[in-house]
């Protein structure tokens, strides 16, 4: 019998046979979490993660700063801006994925006697989005965005021709986003700094510098 050729498959290095195929990561395979010290009225925040149904990955963007020089232009990297991320959640029947949602739009700004917190951080939350290796509840990569708050919520609509199930889309605009491996640095669930930041790379042995994405 001829020698399998399923590790034929890929792309070679230079020097070097294919090496096959790795497995990608899964759209389909992820989970967000609210911490539930921080969002709304707190507690147990599990139906609103076993109910979302879409969430778009944190998006960077660096502005230019151009430095004129004797006979051209240079470029450097100035202000980076987070764009705001877009979480879809299924609305239940039994009305909690609405109500808590509601209590961290109360908390932001309560509309009845319409007074709202001094601090930001009285009523901003973390929020992590993970994906999962398919297997276990195990994540193999963490985004956790820290200073969300709910920019724009959008309560879908009503409709007797459709089948399909309400949903409310929230938009989070928040303050910073940190990429790490499970157990690294995250302020949600209490997780603590025990992991590099971004897999495979070290922590910046320096004070002055960050590895962080959006580190200050």
């Amino acid at each position: 019998m001829a020698d399998p050729t399923i590790s034929k498959f890929g792309v070679p290095e230079q020097g070097s046979t294919p090496g096959g195929i790795l497995q990608p990561k899964l759209k389909f395979r992820f989970r967000v979490t609210f911490d539930g010290g921080t969002f709304g009225a707190g507690g147990r925040l599990f139906e609103l993660t076993q109910n979302v149904q879409n969430v778009t990955r944190p998006k960077l963007t660096h502005e230019e700063v151009i430095i004129d020089s004797y006979n051209s232009k240079v470029y450097v990297a100035g202000k980076h801006v987070w764009d705001p991320v877009t979480i879809i959640i299924r609305d239940s029947i039994d009305n909690k994925v609405s109500k808590r949602i509601g209590e961290q739009l109360q908390r932001q700004i309560n509309h009845f006697d319409q007074t709202a917190y001094a601090a930001g951080g009285d009523y901003k939350f973390s929020t992590s989005i993970e994906i999962l290796d398919g297997k276990s509840a195990d994540s193999t990569e963490n985004w956790d965005l820290e200073g969300c708050f709910i920019q724009n919520v959008d309560y879908s609509d009503t409709d007797y021709s459709a089948n399909d199930p309400v949903t409310i889309t929230l938009t989070l605009r928040y303050d910073n986003a940190l990429h790490v491996e499970p157990g690294s640095t995250s302020t949600v669930d209490g997780r603590k700094d025990g992991g590099d930041m971004f897999p495979g790379t070290a922590p910046a042995a320096n004070s002055n510098q960050s590895t962080q994405a959006g580190g200050s």
